[in-house]
């Protein structure tokens, strides 16, 4: 047996924020066993026509499937959960989550089908062993509950995965970052820290919960129309402190959106969601008076099908705004998401409502670590060892440098499928293994580079074109060819005939083809093609994708 190693694998998070993946294996080159931390979705945008959620690529810990010992969800956000009911039964490993984690897995393999028997629910603060790692859950505080960091122990040294996390001196739900149990690692010696970077680049602290609930009282407490209110459906403390400012400002909250409706059952579930808070129906608010009646709805990010943005269309069924009455954005705007936000605000702003952001008021604070937390941690948990995860090459770079002015005698930022060594030292990058992304197609897995998605991307930028060719026995053209144009350009369009001079090359490169090339249906599609291509090159400047259809007759 080849002497044994500690390494740490990123499959998703690293160099990117969100799809978050990360396998811990320990063992000699050839025999190591793999743990893995969280596994969790990006979602699909205007590069991905079609695709909703993106996870990533296992195939390389798939071949190691029958040596994973398990996997540990360290919180709820869909970044770290959202693939496990997707990936965790393909790889066939038990799966750890604390109640309120579990209750939103639950959910997620109900929705696929999925058997949650390999789901273990685990409390807070929990210590087990799967194979050569003794684990044990620390608590923190982030934007949902239950948020936990991993102390991971084996043979070669202990490491703390710090998960998402900040540090929230005045947390609304939830108990406060157990900085006790974070400076006994510290004095025991850390081997090293896998840490969130999100807000490396940010100044001073991310802020507390309390402050943002005593100010949403505050802000809606002075309107005087309907209120609706917009946040993160799995940041639950904001849900309750939105109720909560509702409730002292004698209003009744109703909830809109599927996503609402789902945290707030598993809040229940959980045993989380506090006494004395109480919803209203949609038919029930829609009787009462507008000052006395607060709307929780999902789209903060601008979502098409979320419930906020339906009602900036006029097209929800249960609510409809106008002049007198305030949405107030709890949240922040996700880099990306810019254009449908601000396509929101002015949609709502142009039907008479008062839109409030962050910006106005301070009505969101991150549930990430800025720059003075990170220092903090340092300081509690004295790492020999800083690797960076979840963030953007700039965002890793950054944090790995900063970790070396805060202590870490080394520091390394890994990219995604960078095989890394902790153990035995020093940190160094051993080995690149496959990664990347897959897409969810409908109720399939394909590979990033599937012909579809390219296809749909071009659909997107040139369309289609479509053509049938009819030929008699002989080999002659039995009638014009037909061409159906989609996402191209039209004689409605007032340009230049293009179906015509489209059929017109056709008909004279089919005439050019000998008698016995058009036989040959293979050699018909590609100087079909070609004609078509020449014609929209020339006239459009685009080339979309073609479709030849080839008929034979008698006669």
């Amino acid at each position: 047996m080849s002497e044994a190693e500690l390494v740490f694998l990123p499959l998703g998070g690293s160099g990117e924020i969100g799809m978050n993946m990360n396998l811990y294996g320990y063992g000699g080159e050839h025999d190591k066993k793999w743990l893995i931390i969280d596994c969790g979705v990006m979602f699909g945008d205007l590069r991905t026509p079609g695709i909703d959620l993106i996870c990533p690529d296992i195939s390389y810990i798939e071949d190691y499937k029958d040596d994973v010992v398990g996997m540990v969800v360290t919180h709820g956000h869909e970044d770290h959960l959202g693939a496990v009911a997707l990936l965790a039964p393909i790889i066939g490993c038990p799966v750890y989550a604390t109640p309120f984690t579990a209750a939103l897995l639950r959910r997620k393999y109900e929705e696929r089908g999925a058997d949650f028997g390999a789901v273990i629910i685990i409390e807070m603060e929990s210590q087990f062993t799967l194979g050569p790692f003794q684990l044990e859950m620390v608590t923190l505080t982030h934007s949902i509950p239950e948020p936990s960091g991993v102390i991971i122990t084996t043979p070669a040294g202990t490491i703390l995965h710090t998960g998402d996390w900040k540090i929230d001196t005045a947390p609304t739900l939830g108990p406060h970052v157990d900085k006790n149990r974070l400076k006994e690692l510290g004095d025991q010696g850390l081997l090293a820290m896998i840490c969130d970077s999100t807000n490396v680049f940010s100044k001073g602290e991310s802020g507390s919960e309390t402050m943002v609930r005593d100010n949403l009282k505050t802000v809606i407490a002075r309107q005087t129309g309907r209120v609706a209110v917009t946040t993160f459906a799995s940041n639950v403390a904001r849900l309750v402190s939105v109720c909560q400012a509702a409730m002292a400002a004698d209003r009744s909250i109703c909830l809109l959106g599927r996503s609402m409706f789902k945290l707030i059952d598993a809040s229940r579930e959980a045993g989380i969601l506090p006494e004395g808070i109480n919803f209203v129906s949609p038919e029930e608010a829609g009787y009462l008076p507008r000052e006395h009646v607060l709307y929780l709805c999902t789209g903060s990010q601008g979502e098409a099908r979320a419930a906020l943005a339906r009602i900036a269309r006029n097209d929800h069924r249960d609510l409809v705004l106008s002049k007198g009455d305030t949405v107030i954005f709890s949240s922040k705007i996700i880099p990306g998401n810019e254009r449908d936000i601000f396509t929101l605000h002015n949609d709502l702003v142009n039907m008479g409502v008062h839109v409030i952001t962050e910006k106005d008021e301070d009505i969101h604070v991150s549930g990430h670590p800025c720059r003075d937390e990170l220092e903090t941690m340092y300081e509690w948990a004295r790492p020999k060892m800083a690797i960076p995860v979840h963030g953007e090459a700039r965002h890793l770079e950054e944090h790995a440098h900063f970790a070396k002015t805060l202590g870490a005698e080394q520091s390394l930022a890994p990219r995604n499928g960078d095989v890394i060594r902790i153990a035995p030292g020093p940190l160094k990058k051993i080995d690149e293994v496959p990664s990347g992304k897959m897409f969810l197609e409908g109720d399939s897995l394909v590979p990033m580079g599937s012909i579809s998605v390219k296809e749909r991307k071009k659909l997107n930028w040139a369309g289609i074109c479509v053509v049938s060719l009819t030929f008699f026995k002989n080999s002659t053209l039995a009638s014009d060819p037909e061409i159906t144009l989609f996402g191209t350009l039209h004689k409605s369009d007032d340009h230049l005939d293009i179906e015509d001079e489209t059929i017109d090359e056709i008909i004279a490169s089919i005439e050019d083809m000998s008698a016995k090339k058009r036989l040959d249906d293979d050699a018909v599609t590609n100087i079909t093609k070609r004609a078509i291509r020449d014609v929209m090159s020339d006239l459009w400047g685009k080339r979309p994708i073609i479709a030849v259809q080839i008929h034979r007759i008698s006669g």
